[in-house]
């Protein structure tokens, strides 16, 4: 069924020209929150019965490498911007996602479960549960932002004239993880590898540190 229902949201997608808004993930997690509604089904009985697609992820995503390798050169002679890159995205991705949710009074754990909300699912998760957040909240808004940033995403970079497919492969794979590097790819090579590159650099650095961080500042 979830298959049936991704290759759909594809189809759909491509007969409404690939608009930003017909993004394929969405569109299946609809249909399928839909299908097992209608027919009564327990999630978790549902989620037994998809579990070898979450164990495709990982081939998926080391797939990624094959972008990476044919971009070597450039990301070779990129080493600023890609520094320069994650020094500002991942510190504001958190910052003010947290900062937000702080100003509207959400609680304690709600924060540290947004903390992580821009790495990739499978490291999210970990970093929830080391930092006392909701893993099954972080899911959901690691899965809502990677959605939002590849709907987004290349519209912003239109709006503000980026020419640079670096540059705007980097924003998106920092910001909206893996949703958003399958975007990039959509747009050419070089934004997909460099989405990449974003997505993964940024899952280790959070991953190292966030929790020290929220650590430090707990003792302190």
């Amino acid at each position: 069924m979830t298959i049936l229902a991704f290759l759909a949201a594809v189809r759909l997608a491509r007969l409404g020209g690939n608009h930003p808004l017909l993004n394929p993930t969405l569109i299946a997690i609809l249909l399928v929150a839909c299908l097992i509604k209608a027919a009564g089904v327990p999630y978790a009985t549902y989620l037994r019965g998809a579990g070898f697609i979450a164990f495709l992820l990982g081939p998926a995503v080391v797939l990624l490498a094959v972008p990476l390798y044919r971009q070597t050169r450039l990301i070779r002679a990129s080493g600023p911007l890609i520094l320069a890159a994650l020094a500002v995205g991942l510190p504001a991705g958190v910052l003010s996602a947290v900062g937000i949710a702080w100003a509207l009074g959400a609680s304690p754990a709600t924060l540290l479960s947004l903390a992580p909300k821009s790495v990739t699912a499978g490291i999210a998760v970990g970093i929830s549960e080391a930092i006392g957040g909701v893993p099954a909240l972080t899911a959901v808004l690691v899965i809502s932002t990677g959605i939002t940033g590849a709907i987004l995403g290349p519209w912003l970079g239109r709006r503000l004239r980026l020419r640079d497919d670096r540059v705007t492969g980097l924003a998106i794979g920092i910001a909206s993880h893996g949703i958003g590097t399958a975007r990039a790819l959509q747009m050419s090579e070089v934004a997909g590898a460099f989405a990449g590159l974003g997505m993964s650099l940024n899952g280790i650095l959070t991953a190292t540190l966030l929790p020290v961080t929220i650590h430090l500042f707990h003792g302190s």
